[in-house]
Formats: C-alpha cells, sequence, structure tokens
C-alpha cells in the first residue's frame, strides 16, 4: 500500500497551517509552523502568489495530506462523490470522515490519523466484532467500532480509558464512546458543523472539473 513516507512537518509548513499530524507535538512549542510559518525552501520566505489553479490544488493537496490518502485514492473518492446525490464536496468530506482510520481518531483512540491507521493495520481495532485491518474501510451508521479485547493490556490502550472517562477528547456528534470499553459507535452521517477541518470543498470540486 502506498503511502508518504517523507517529514510530516514539511507537509503542515507547506500548506502554511497545522494539520495535526504527529499528535501531541503538534500542540507545543516544538510544531514547525509555529516556529517558521513559511513554506519549506530557499524559495519559502518570499511572497507566492497563487492563480485560481493554484488555490484550487493547495486546497486538494491539504485535504490530502490531512486525511493520508494518495492521488489516486481521492481522486476515486472524489469520483464516488460525484455520482452520489447531495452536495459532491460535502459528500467527499463525509467519505473522508467515515474511513475507519479517521473514526479511530475522532473517537481519541490515537493522538494522530497516522498512529490510528497503524493500529488498524496491525490488528488492534475490531469493526461489528470482525478484525479489520483496512485504514480505508468506510464504516456506515450504527457500526460498532472498538478496541480488541486482547490488545487493552498493550502500553497505548492501559492509560486510555481513564483519559477518556475523564474527559480528555470529546468525539463528534455524530460518534458515541465507551471509554471503559473503548469502544464507539457511529450515529449518524457527519454533518459539515461536525467536520473540523478548515478546508474549502468547493475549491476541490471546482479543481476536479476542470
Amino acid at each position: 500500500m502506498a503511502r508518504y513516507t517523507g517529514p510530516r512537518c514539511r507537509i503542515c509548513r507547506r500548506e502554511r497551517l497545522e494539520l495535526y499530524l504527529k499528535g501531541d507535538r503538534c500542540y507545543g512549542d516544538k510544531c514547525a509552523v509555529r516556529r517558521r510559518n513559511y513554506p519549506p525552501g530557499q524559495h519559502g520566505q518570499g511572497r507566492p502568489k497563487f492563480s485560481d489553479y493554484g488555490q484550487q490544488l493547495r486546497e486538494k493537496q491539504k485535504a490530502r495530506r490531512i486525511y493520508g490518502v494518495m492521488e489516486k485514492q481521492f481522486r476515486r473518492y472524489f469520483t464516488t462523490a460525484q455520482r452520489r446525490k447531495g452536495l459532491t464536496g460535502l459528500v467527499l468530506l463525509q467519505m473522508l470522515e467515515r474511513r475507519l482510520d479517521n473514526v479511530v481518531y475522532r473517537m481519541g483512540l490515537a493522538s494522530s490519523r497516522a498512529q490510528a491507521r497503524q493500529l488498524v493495520q496491525h490488528g488492534h481495532v475490531d469493526v461489528n466484532g470482525q478484525r479489520l485491518d483496512a485504514p480505508s474501510h468506510l464504516v456506515k451508521v450504527g457500526d460498532e467500532v472498538r478496541i480488541r479485547s486482547a490488545s487493552h493490556g498493550r502500553a497505548h490502550f492501559k492509560g486510555l480509558a481513564r483519559e477518556l472517562a475523564d474527559g480528555g477528547v470529546t468525539p463528534p456528534r455524530w460518534l458515541s464512546i465507551d471509554p471503559t470499553q473503548l469502544a464507539g459507535r457511529v450515529m449518524a452521517e457527519p454533518g459539515r458543523e461536525d467536520i473540523d477541518v478548515r478546508l474549502n470543498e468547493q475549491l476541490i470540486v471546482e479543481y476536479y472539473s476542470r
């Protein structure tokens, strides 16, 4: 499976936005965007002027990088969203939000989407009682997502139930969570107000509609 293996802080600097790709590091003083709020490279401190196409491209790249999706897979998501009823941009974001790795992250079971992706790939997550190792699996309304009982003794999960019970993470309204069982359920389709990523999905639609 193709995935990006380069420096993640460089991605945030390129987009000039905190994308929270490295978990706790992104919330502290070591955040690269806070320290150097300009794109990487020798011309990064200049004043770039984006055309309409440039703005659309940057928005598409930002969405891909937030959710950790490669170009061909992202294009397939967009093609599927075009075929469904509703606003294409919103349907696209809803599909990205319903990815299994993103749901694990949104439930507070991982500190970043990259970590959530690794937990899924290593077989620590069950969906409706069945172990799944595909981060791209799209959950549906009513699905139950939980950490497998056999994994509860691992270091990452030992203090997680206590942290969730203390209100360390507030899941979005479309998800419910049981901190003691490290489990949650998809209660509804995510609405645009529940998707807190800083994206202009209309620019993505315009990019692919050229």
